[in-house]
């Protein structure tokens, strides 16, 4: 048996850590057994769909490089993949347990299921008040319910006794007393659109879905489902449901937590191979140590018996260490060029970036580059290259242990070694900020700060020797010579 598995969003939101997360485990499942990953859109919520969430839905997948086999734009056997286009599917389904005595319609108005709804102590659901009717009553209420306009919903019939069970790859046997299963929930609304629970057993069983792997919090649905399948007379694929997605404290995973859309990763600077690497380790592990994975390993190696039962915790200063691994594995120039929209969008360069500017970008790449965690750190990082800029209160230039006068007198010290700059090596430099600060008794980070302060604007920046090269000696010596002017009208 071919395994054939489906990732199926509805479009009314972006895509989300969560979401990615069961769409990558379905990949590389059908990638390592030789099978076909489907996409297919679940768009039959109109109230909640959203244009802008299908193309997100898109651009993301487009963006971390996973492609399915089968889908609304790409095709396929098992079309259409869009659930508004099979509603005349839903329909027929829907009759076929009409008629086969597993489904009734229901006439109660939206007013009277608001009054069960409020009456109820608990809630316990329907009251199954149409599950029996006789014809005659039937005929009634058919008509009393027309000439409100509205039509019939159609209801599944949940048996009133014993229980349900089904298998699931991780969980073991689910077992759920009928009783305690929503009550004949309804599955096709009387606008003719199918509910979740139609739709998605309708579409699995057609598109010959053999795994299904979805979340944890699907596990209540399950039943329902069973029955569903027992009731066409078909075999249920098998079932895997996914651990949850967890924050730090334990809660599951959401915007509190800080930035939970691809979109929002994207735009921070991740890198797409650090996210698919590091989303994938949550709940599936390969062994005990290991935790760097290119796509393609993932392909091979991903298999059902390694997911655990335990919730994935979302890290995110893990995955910031991830991100920045992958980085530094980045080439000089495919770098460059992931960091040249950063530099744009910051209105530091040119779009496109003058020759220039590329130079510049060129020469500071490599002392960039084992410092960036993300892509969006880049523009605070290298501005001073590109821009004349002043710390905003020049005293953020003064040291915990230093005064002003002290600040002052570090930065003329500073002042004459960055003179010496064209005729020094950088080692050589480095020995002479050091006899600098045994002179002045300083830490040698009390040496070197205000000078990167007086050089950058900022007290976090490239390392600061290799700045100065790059800005230029004389530049150098005018921004030092401005920050101790502007010190010294503070004394």
């Amino acid at each position: 048996m071919s395994v054939r598995v489906r990732y199926a969003p509805s479009p009314t939101g972006l895509q989300h850590i969560g979401g990615v997360r069961t769409a990558l485990f379905n990949y590389f499942f059908a990638r390592s057994q030789g099978g076909s990953f489907i996409l297919r859109v679940e768009d039959t919520d109109r109230t909640r769909y959203s244009d802008e969430a299908l193309q997100d839905l898109y651009d993301t997948f487009q963006w971390l490089g996973i492609l399915w086999d089968e889908g609304p734009d790409v095709g396929g056997d098992f079309g259409p993949y869009v659930q508004s286009e099979r509603f005349d599917l839903y329909r027929e389904y829907a009759n076929k347990l009409l008629e086969s005595g597993h489904a009734y319609r229901c006439y109660c108005t939206a007013e009277r299921l608001e009054e069960l709804r409020k009456s109820q102590k608990k809630a316990t659901g329907y009251d199954r008040r149409c599950r029996e009717l006789s014809s005659e009553e039937e005929k009634r209420l058919a008509a009393e319910l027309k000439s409100r306009g509205q039509e019939p919903v159609i209801r599944f019939k949940i048996p009133l006794e014993g229980s349900t069970s089904f298998s699931d790859e991780i969980m073991g046997t689910i077992t759920r007393k009928n009783k305690d299963i929503n009550p004949d929930p309804v599955i096709l609304k009387g606008d003719g659109f199918p509910t979740y629970h139609l739709a998605n057993v309708v579409d699995d069983h057609l598109m010959e879905i053999t795994h299904i792997l979805r979340a944890q919090e699907w596990i209540p649905s399950g039943p329902l489902h069973v029955l569903l399948y027992e009731a066409f007379g078909w075999e249920p694929p098998k079932y895997c449901h996914l651990p949850m997605v967890m924050g730090k404290d334990g809660q599951k995973l959401s915007k509190r937590h800080g930035s939970t859309s691809v979109r929002e990763f994207r735009t921070e600077g991740y890198l797409p191979e650090a996210l698919v690497n590091y989303v994938s380790l949550l709940g599936w592990s390969y062994d005990d140590s290991r935790e760097f994975f290119t796509r393609e390993e993932l392909e091979e190696l991903f298999s059902l018996e390694k997911l655990n039962k335990a919730p994935g915790v979302f890290d995110y200063k893990k995955l910031a260490w991830f991100n920045g691994q992958y980085i530094r594995q980045t080439e000089d120039g495919e770098l460059k060029e992931a960091l040249i929209p950063f530099l744009v969008r910051d209105g530091i360069v040119s779009d496109p970036p003058t020759e220039d500017e590329r130079r510049i970008i060129d020469n500071f790449i490599p002392l960039v580059k084992p410092r960036l965690k993300t892509l969006g750190e880049i523009g605070p990082l290298v501005r001073f290259l590109f821009q004349d800029v002043e710390p905003e209160d020049p005293e953020i230039a003064v040291p915990k242990k230093l005064d002003l006068a002290g600040t002052i007198e570090v930065l003329e010290a500073g002042r004459e070694l960055i003179s010496r700059l064209d005729s020094l090596g950088d080692e050589e430099m480095e020995e002479q900020f050091r006899a600098g600060a045994e002179k002045l008794e300083v830490k040698l980070g009390d040496m070197m700060g205000p000078v990167r302060v007086g050089l950058t604007g900022s007290t976090v920046s490239p390392p600061l020797i290799e700045s100065c090269r790059l800005i230029g000696t004389d530049e150098s010596l005018r921004r030092i010579d401005r920050l101790i002017a502007a010190l010294k009208e503070r004394l």
